[in-house]
This record gives C-alpha cells, structure tokens and sequence, in this order.
C-alpha cells in the first residue's frame, strides 16, 4: 500500500479506525479480531483507537484491549505497526460524552492506556477533545510532558480549531505531528484545519471519513457524485470517498472505521485509485 508521513514514522495511507468494534451494536469479539487481522494483511500499518472507545458505562479502555490482543496473536512481526490512542474523552451515561482534560488525569490516562496496549511508550497520543473547564494550554502542556518524558514518542491533538492547533504546535515545541478532526462528504467544516496542517506539515486524520455510522451507504444515495465516479472506475462509492480524501492534501491519512473483514479490505484499496483532476474537482463541489 502507498505510504503516508506522520511525524517521522510511514504508515499506510489509509488507517483503521477501532472505534465500531467497542461501542454499542459491535460485533464479537472474534470477528473483530478478524477485522484487525484483515487489515494488517491488506497493508495497514496504522490504527487508531482511544481509551474512551467502549460501550457507555462500561470499564475504559475497551477497544485499546482489543487491538493489543489482536496484534498478540497476529501470526507476524507488527513491530512496523503504529497505535495511536487519545485521552481526555469519557462516556458515563447513555447519549452523553464527558471530557476531562485535567493534566494530571491525561498523564495517568495515558499510562493506563500504555498498560492496556501493551507497551512501554506509546506510538501516537492525542488529546481527545478540548475541555471547557480547563484551559487548552494546560491540557496540551500535560501532552507536553508526556513527551518529554518518553511516556509518548508522538503527540496530536483532535477535533481542535486552527487557533488550537497554532497553540498546541507552539506549546509542544513545533512537534505537534497529527490532527484528527471529523471530516467526510457530509462534514465539510473541517477544511480550515485541513489547509493549515497542509501549510505547516502535519498529518490530518479525517475521522468517520465515509459519514459515520450509517454515512457510508448514503455515498450510493444522496452523495449521487460519489456513485457516477465509483461507476467509472467500477469500484465502490466507499473507495471513491476514500480516494478523494487522499487527493485534497498529502498530508491526509483516512482512518475509516470497521467492524467486518470485507469492509477493512474494500477500504484500503481507495489507496490505489487515481482520481482525476476533474473527479477530484467535482467530488468537491
């Protein structure tokens, strides 16, 4: 599979996302563990997950257990493999996502999402989302430290503004390697901050980047643009969306959720496809 920069380390151009294999309505564990399989056989060297992942009330750290279990039992080497996990994000009570960007529980959450995961500094940590009731400087000077303590080898910060991310970068020393933010077909507000990890060379990891749950049969219905392109080449819409994606900005890492085998497998193949400019042009308008 081509190659995308994140820090220094090369990944896969197209990530998995964990997410659906731990929240409400996921699958067994077998088959998500088949999934995780699926995708490292079909290239994947990038996974993100985060400590929030799981079903509400249900004890933290769901998914990072799943993935460090999967790659246990992956029958080769994934030292090649990049983790990226987030802390500061919570789902106490059904309906509702809390936030908690207190620096000393984003020092201990990280810890503890280095136990689940199986290792003594994890690959990528970023700050889930910003919390109101902290200032944003703290939470990112607690992201800080676990860098320079070695208890992370990257940082990034998610769902942030370009003010939060010229702050972030700035706190972090010019080391600020990622921004996920939500970005797809269907949530286009993110494209500022696209643009400005374009201009200053950090990875923009669009997350739900088909739409979300649901979103990605919509590619075939309501987003008729997507399903003309993927008709042309004879590929899915899902692969087109992908592949767009992947066009706007080389520093652009999809990291499409999946909870079947086949979806994983239908996803990374958007790396391989060359749009034209004129696709490229009308998928965006």
């Amino acid at each position: 599979m081509k190659q995308r920069t994140i820090g220094d380390v090369q990944v896969s151009s197209i990530g998995l996302g964990g997410m659906p294999m731990s929240i409400e309505g996921r699958p067994d564990r077998a088959r998500s563990i088949a999934t995780i399989h699926a995708a490292l056989e079909a290239g994947v060297t990038f996974i993100d997950t985060a400590d929030a992942y799981q079903e509400v009330g249900e004890t933290v750290g769901h998914n990072e257990t799943l993935i460090a279990e999967a790659l246990a039992s992956w029958g080769s080497d994934t030292s090649g493999i990049l983790v990226a996990t987030k802390g500061g994000h919570l789902r106490p009570t059904p309906g509702a996502w809390g936030q908690n960007g207190n620096p000393d529980y984003l020092k201990d959450a990280a810890k503890a999402s280095a136990k689940r995961l199986g290792v003594e500094s994890i690959g990528l940590y970023q700050f889930h989302r910003p919390d109101p009731e902290v200032d944003y400087a703290d939470s990112v000077g607690a992201i800080r430290d676990l860098l320079d303590d070695g208890m992370i080898r990257m940082a990034g910060i998610s769902n942030a503004n370009p003010d939060q991310i010229r702050l972030a970068n700035e706190i972090l020393g010019g080391r600020l390697v990622s921004v996920q933010n939500q970005f797809s077909p269907r949530f286009r507000s993110s494209e500022p901050e696209l643009d400005l990890c374009a201009e200053l060379g950090i990875a923009f990891l669009p997350w739900s980047p088909l739409g979300g749950i649901g979103g990605a049969k919509e590619l075939g219905g309501k987003w008729a643009e997507f399903q003309a392109v993927a008709d042309a080449h004879g590929v899915s819409p899902q692969q087109v969306c992908l592949a767009w994606e992947l066009a706007l900005a080389p520093i652009v890492i999809p990291i499409p959720g999946a909870s079947r085998p086949e979806s994983i497998r239908d996803s990374v193949l958007a790396a391989e496809l060359e749009l034209t400019a004129d696709e490229v042009a009308r998928l965006s308008a």
